[in-house]
């Protein structure tokens, strides 16, 4: 399946990086951890780091009842949700030409609340597991309180762009020919670390599978 482009949506500047396939959209989506939910807010833009998961073509953010960015958002302004993945640093022989290799995505559209019991279960269920897979069958799950304090946005994934660089620079014919400076790509590449134990742990616990099999 392919995107399906809308005016907002459409890549104008750089748009042989463009990538119409669904797939890239969620290989992108499911790569991340946090995305970065934009709302204007008293005539001026607010941007904010949030949680988030995807189930199919539904894109669930989530955080605290009190977090003005969600409660804006559930009201049925326009939103937009933007991803970002850096794949490495690209060195060229002249400063003009340096770049970056990334995958981006950028989700344009109204955000629903979720606010049936069995809905914002499901729907943190997917969150919890995107971000913290294992989880949702080993920890505590949430209490009705907790499931009041918490706010969950359903954003559909139809309106949605991709853009991805990689590969080496792009430099000019001319400093290419004049061979006078190196350049290239510096990878940047992400790994988990040791898990740490939290200090109130009493006796001797073994790291879980679904944690330490993550690295």
């Amino acid at each position: 399946m392919t995107l399906s482009p809308t005016p907002r949506s459409t890549i104008k500047r750089g748009r042989n990086r463009a990538v119409t396939e669904r797939d890239a959209l969620y290989a992108v989506l499911d790569a991340a951890l946090v995305c970065h939910l934009a709302v204007v807010v008293d005539d001026a833009p607010l941007v904010l780091p949030t949680g988030f998961g995807r189930d199919g073509d539904t894109m669930f953010l989530h955080g605290s009842t009190g977090a003005r960015s969600l409660r804006e958002a559930a009201t049925g302004i326009p939103v937009c949700v933007a991803v970002t993945l850096l794949d490495g640093v690209v060195y060229a022989r002249s400063v003009f030409d340096h770049s970056m290799n990334y995958r981006a995505a950028v989700v344009h559209g109204t955000a629903v609340p979720v606010t049936d019991p069995a809905g914002k279960t499901h729907a943190l269920q997917v969150l919890t597991e995107h971000i913290a897979p294992g989880s949702w069958d080993y920890a505590r799950l949430p209490t009705a309180k907790e499931l009041a304090a918490t706010s969950v946005l359903a954003l559909d994934l139809t309106e949605a762009s991709v853009k991805i660089r990689s590969g080496p620079p792009g430099d000019e014919d001319e400093d290419v020919a004049a061979n006078a400076k190196w350049a290239g790509v510096l990878p940047l590449r992400t790994h988990w670390g040791e898990p740490e134990p939290d200090p109130a742990l009493v006796g001797d616990w073994d790291v879980p599978a679904h944690v330490s099999g993550r690295k």
